[in-house]
């Protein structure tokens, strides 16, 4: 059952920001190693190349890079924040959350901050969670702003050898800054929903506390990130047309009013065919997939990044984003875009 819950009127996006490491690594280089073609992993994926993180870098030192740039957008500084949220799947430790060390990196010491992983889908997520925390100002009469951030190191947890799995993912983050916007402006809603019963169709098995890190878990290789590729794409093809569908219903849209439609970056060509059957006729689809593969939780940001500084959106459009990851865990959010 999905779960449609309205936004606080009056907040939305100041500023977008995101950040791809250094190292690019081609099909080449990821063909040899999974016993494919460069050829293929374009054919089937829409992806030419992905960025790996550098050895000293884990996830949040990328969302920092990331949280500073949206900042900078928004004309806003670490001391403005009052919430910082941290979608990721790959966090820099089991614990304390990644978010600690993103509000350490960036000075915000007045904000407090936490993780949430619903795994691709979790931007979404994280995203409604910290509009629902902003609405108002704060007991000391500021008005607070909200960094979500989305940040992925795939590469650490990655089996260079699957096929299934090492063509598609790369390393990178991607930021907003949450605040009040003008008149009708802002995020609208969101909706979500959680096929728990398909859980073991995404997943790390080993390094939890069902299964903790030993030498036996290694050798198995547990410790990889695993996907049943074919299910995955027949649960979005499946469910992604009724979860837009629902949710431009529940919130009183039609499918030809989105001016923009970002979704989770998963994999280009099957987004270009799921796209194509979804009615948005008048909507910009935005898959920068081909430049950094399937980043998890940040590749909704990442593309709405890039989406912002190229070809939109503008001021009063109407956008869609959508993201579904392991849980299986699928969520819409519609906003109109502007401060």
């Amino acid at each position: 059952m999905t779960v449609y819950s309205p936004a606080p009127g009056g907040t939305g996006i100041l500023g977008t920001g995101s950040y791809l490491p250094e190292r690019v690594v081609t099909n080449e280089t990821v063909a040899a190693r999974a016993g494919v073609t460069a050829e293929w992993i374009e054919r089937k994926t829409g992806i030419r190349e992905r960025r790996y993180a550098a050895d000293h870098e884990a996830a949040s030192d990328l969302a920092a890079e990331a949280a500073v740039r949206a900042l900078a957008d928004a004309g806003a500084g670490p001391e403005d924040l009052a919430w910082i949220v941290v979608a990721t799947s790959t966090p820099d430790h089991p614990q304390p959350a990644t978010a600690a060390f993103v509000q350490h990196r960036i000075g915000a010491r007045r904000a407090a901050a936490f993780d949430v992983n619903a795994v691709c889908a979790g931007f979404i997520a994280a995203l409604h969670t910290c509009s629902r925390l902003l609405s108002g100002p704060g007991t000391d009469g500021r008005q607070r702003l909200g960094l979500v951030v989305g940040s992925e190191v795939y590469s650490r947890i990655i089996d260079p050898g699957d096929r299934r799995t090492a063509p598609l993912f790369g390393d990178g983050a991607g930021a907003v800054v949450l605040g009040p916007v003008s008149g009708e402006r802002g995020l609208l809603g969101t909706g979500m929903r959680t096929d728990g019963h398909l859980h073991d169709l995404i997943g790390v098995t080993a390094g939890g506390s069902r299964k903790p890190a030993s030498e036996k878990t290694v050798a198995r290789g547990d410790h990889f990130f695993r996907m049943r590729g074919r299910d995955v794409r027949a649960f979005v093809e499946r469910e992604l047309p009724d979860a837009v569908a629902g949710t431009l219903d529940a919130f009183r849209f039609t499918a030809a009013e989105v001016d923009h439609f970002v979704p989770h970056q998963a994999n280009g060509e099957m987004l270009r065919s799921v796209a194509a059957g979804l009615g948005l006729t008048s909507a910009r689809v935005h898959l920068p997939v081909e430049r950094h593969g399937n980043t998890g939780a940040a590749s909704i940001p990442l593309a709405l990044d890039h989406a912002r500084r190229t070809d939109g959106p503008v001021d009063d459009e109407l956008v869609l984003l959508a993201g579904f990851g392991g849980g299986m865990t699928l969520g819409t959010t519609l906003l109109r875009w502007g401060r």
